[in-house]
């Protein structure tokens, strides 16, 4: 009666502890997806494509710089000079032009009488003795707050036309415009600030989720450890071991493993005077799990991509969930069941086909080898002169569900050698 009781409260406590893991997966899996969603908007709005290699980005900052240039412009002496220079050799040029249509030979007599009238009043050379004041009273009026208020407005709007008709016709801006109201963010900046506490919040959140299923799995063994030696609470707390590893298992399979982000952090250089910048300039960015990874190989309709899905898919989840499913039958079934070899092989065998362990070494094989590659190609990118400075950044990282799936391999391990403990000690599991 007394194993009854314990029976029913561990059942009880470990089946209450299962439904919270399940829902702590449940959490993991959406917050993950949503902060891929939001990671996936940061990627493309700040893409490279949308900066650095956009006509429109340098459009936008051409203008800019131009139109500053304009509104801050002034006469230097030297600059005044050569134009009053300009404004006189132009001067010059129309009076000997007019000079010349003037000595021109006159036909009819109304002609003649206007070319005697102006030869009489006008003397050019008294004209020309007088043009460096007429360049200068030109330069005067130009200096005139309202005429050069005038020319700065004719010229801005000058640049405002060619910039509207300059546009990147490779870029969708509508993708763009879309990302940044669905936010309700004006600007790239805005929305940055708006995002980096978002996926910060998020990444936090899931980490604190994963910790708790961890967390419940080391419970789970130390469990084993105390009621070890109680042969009747054996079979319900395999059972209830075995449902969580495979809570454990789908959490791992589902969440982001590695995510990929390599980026310009930093670019900046002097453009006619003024300082041009670009930041976080993302050039490429991943973020998978292996089940993304095997629907992705299987969609490729390539032979060998599909082999190699079918591989991963077939060792990495198939195989690990009907391990976990044979141990069930092997500890519920009778002698019969029990001495099948298809299930004696799944059940204590299988292990070596199995390669979730192999997963485990491959991702963090694949991470470092990222890592190291993107490192050392990025490095090219980081000079530092005094007009230019480019920073170029590696932020590829392990995600949560590394974690979570590692953990569920090192667990899995510690079951199947308490199976093989508790099945060599009794024939008979009560």
């Amino acid at each position: 009666m007394k194993w009854s009781v314990m029976q029913f409260l561990l059942i009880l406590f470990l089946g209450g502890m299962i439904a919270f893991n399940i829902w702590c997966g449940i959490q993991i899996h959406t917050l993950s997806g949503h902060r891929a969603a939001i990671k996936k908007d940061y990627s493309q709005v700040n893409s490279i494509s949308y900066g650095l290699l956009s006509v429109n980005a340098w459009k936008d900052n051409i203008q800019k710089i131009l139109i500053n240039r304009i509104q801050d412009f002034s006469f230097s002496p030297e600059q005044e000079r050569s134009l009053k220079i300009q404004i006189s050799k132009a001067l010059n040029a129309i009076i000997t032009k007019g000079d010349s249509m003037l000595n021109q030979n006159q036909k009819t007599f109304s002609g003649k009488i206007k070319k005697i009238a102006v030869k009489a009043l006008v003397n050019t050379d008294d004209i020309r003795k007088k043009v460096p004041q007429f360049s200068q009273a030109v330069i005067d009026e130009i200096k005139k707050p309202e005429n050069r208020d005038k020319l700065k407005t004719l010229a801005t709007e000058k640049i405002d036309e060619l910039a509207i008709q300059t546009r990147d016709s490779l870029v969708d801006t509508a993708a763009f415009r879309m990302i940044l109201a669905n936010y309700n963010a004006k600007t790239v900046d805005e929305f940055n600030d708006k995002t980096a506490t978002i996926i910060k919040d998020l990444q936090a959140e899931i980490y604190r989720f994963c910790y708790l299923v961890i967390g419940s799995m080391v419970l789970l063994l130390i469990a084993w450890w105390f009621f070890r030696k109680a042969e009747s609470l054996r079979k319900p707390l395999f059972i209830l071991s075995v449902v969580l590893a495979i809570v454990v298992l789908v959490i791992g399979l589902t969440t982001p493993m590695i995510e990929i982000d390599a980026r310009i952090k930093k670019l900046e250089f002097l453009l006619l005077g003024q300082q041009v910048q670009f930041h976080d300039q993302v050039i490429f960015f991943q973020s998978k799990s292996i089940l993304d990874v095997v629907k992705i190989l299987l969609s490729t309709k390539k032979t060998d991509s599909m082999l190699v899905g079918a591989l991963i898919l077939v060792f990495s989840v198939i195989f690990p969930f009907s391990k976990l499913i044979s141990t069930e039958i092997y500890l519920l079934g009778n002698e019969k069941i029990r001495k099948n070899k298809i299930l004696n092989f799944l059940a204590f065998k299988s292990g070596k086909w199995s390669m979730a362990d192999v997963t485990v070494v491959a991702i963090f094989m694949a991470y470092v080898g990222f890592k190291g590659i993107l490192d050392n190609q990025l490095q090219y990118m980081n000079f530092k002169t005094e007009t230019l400075t480019s920073i170029a950044t590696n932020e590829t990282s392990l995600q949560p569900g590394f974690i979570v799936f590692t953990s569920f391999v090192l667990y899995g391990l510690c079951l199947s050698e308490i199976l093989k403990r508790i099945s060599h000690s009794s024939g008979k599991i009560r």
